[in-house]
């Protein structure tokens, strides 16, 4: 029976970014504003990441769950309001933890960018978090927000300047600093892996709405950015490595929120890479090193010797100083129908994947928790449309994020 004792139960509690979640927390939440939960697989691992986060930590109460252990993870949701969850690749240890939430109505979170899992996730499990109430909200860190939310605030400035929301939004990426997780390369090969293996995912990672309610009736073509000029920035622009992710979670909030971007909004995402012969060159090469990534990393030996002798293990990730030093910087630029123009911005002021993201994800995850009303149906939702304006002014105040309209 679900008593809802605790408001988070953070899964993974002992992987890389889930100790980073955990010093957040702690200086964020005292006991008496929230109430949390280590949980995990290793209870020994969880007892000694509660006795390094000191004695701020000494009442946080542990739990022990396996990913793959249906009962006891059913067990621990009924014991709280959201699930928190680091534990990927999430197509391979995610599953279950989704199906116990759904089962038990529980409301969660998580920090995966495979937009092919969270197509399976929705085809199996979405009509009962319908009837169940639990509400599962995806991509609640670097993997989308800052492209979700960052449209969200876009469009919520263009209606109120100009009375009308922008039918084309572009998001160039100025510049960013950070590094990558073990968690996040085994991520990156396992989507290699499955690309080479799977053709139905090889058709959907070429359908940009291929995370929209299937009624959702968008035709118009999107772009995915290669190598161009663009204009708008006065810049050449390669590909962004997750905008695969975060465009297909866009159009899903176009589609949730009654299309309320339009019905034929294009959206895309590229990195600024500068003018002239040095910027055209930096472009392709951006291009070029992600084709040769996921298409060395295909084949079953590179892979693996990838992943055992060049890329970080799971578990390793940026120093400390290395996530305080980095940064990102978001540019969007809106225009409507009738040709009116809005600048926006979106900046973090830590590493992107990891210090960042342990702040927005602790705060998304206590949105969740205190600020959607229970009368919000269960579902999948997106960030934008479950969230919204609650977590903008969240991450404003409490987690390095800012939202700005820029002077055209």
């Amino acid at each position: 029976m679900k008593s809802n004792q605790y408001d988070i139960v953070l899964f993974g509690a002992s992987s890389f970014v889930g100790k980073l979640i955990c010093g957040y927390m702690i200086e964020q939440f005292s006991p008496n504003k929230i109430s949390w939960v280590l949980a995990g697989r290793s209870e020994s691992k969880l007892q000694e990441l509660k006795n390094n986060l000191g004695v701020k930590a000494k009442d946080l109460p542990v739990i022990t769950a396996d990913a793959r252990d249906l009962e006891a993870l059913k067990l621990m949701c009924e014991q709280t309001k959201v699930v928190m969850s680091t534990v990927g690749p999430y197509d391979l240890y995610g599953e279950t933890l989704i199906q116990a939430c759904v089962e038990t109505g529980t409301d969660y979170c998580d920090l995966t960018g495979e937009p092919h899992w969270i197509k399976k996730m929705l085809e199996s499990y979405e009509e009962q978090a319908k009837q169940s109430g639990a509400r599962i909200v995806h991509c609640t860190g670097f993997d989308s927000i800052p492209s979700d939310l960052g449209v969200y605030f876009t469009q919520r400035e263009a209606q109120k300047q100009f009375g009308t929301t922008c039918s084309d939004i572009k998001m160039r990426i100025k510049n960013m600093r950070g590094g990558a997780s073990g968690g996040t390369i085994a991520t990156a090969l396992n989507i290699a892996k499955e690309l080479k293996e799977n053709p139905r995912m090889r058709r959907d990672m070429v359908n940009p709405y291929s995370l929209c309610p299937i009624e959702h009736g968008f035709k118009t073509r999107q772009h995915p950015i290669k190598l161009e000029f663009d204009d708008s920035f006065n810049t050449w622009v390669g590909p962004f490595f997750m905008s695969s992710i975060n465009t297909r979670i866009v159009h899903r909030s176009n589609a949730l929120s009654e299309n309320s971007y339009g019905e034929n909004f294009h959206y895309s995402e590229g990195v600024m890479t500068g003018k002239g012969f040095k910027g055209k060159t930096k472009a392709r090469t951006i291009y070029w090193g992600l084709v040769a990534f996921f298409t060395g990393a295909g084949i079953a030996l590179i892979r693996r010797f990838l992943g055992r002798f060049v890329l970080p293990k799971p578990g390793e990730g940026p120093s400390v100083k290395a996530q305080q030093n980095g940064f990102y910087d978001f540019r969007f630029v809106g225009t409507t129908a009738d040709g009116q123009e809005i600048k926006t911005k979106v900046y973090g002021d830590m590493d992107p994947g990891y210090g960042s993201t342990a702040k927005i994800i602790g705060q998304a995850a206590v949105c969740l928790a205190q600020n959607v009303p229970s009368a919000v149906k269960g579902g999948f939702w997106t960030p934008a449309t479950l969230l919204g304006d609650n977590l903008i002014d969240r991450l404003i105040a409490h987690s390095g994020v800012t939202f700005e309209v820029l002077d055209n």
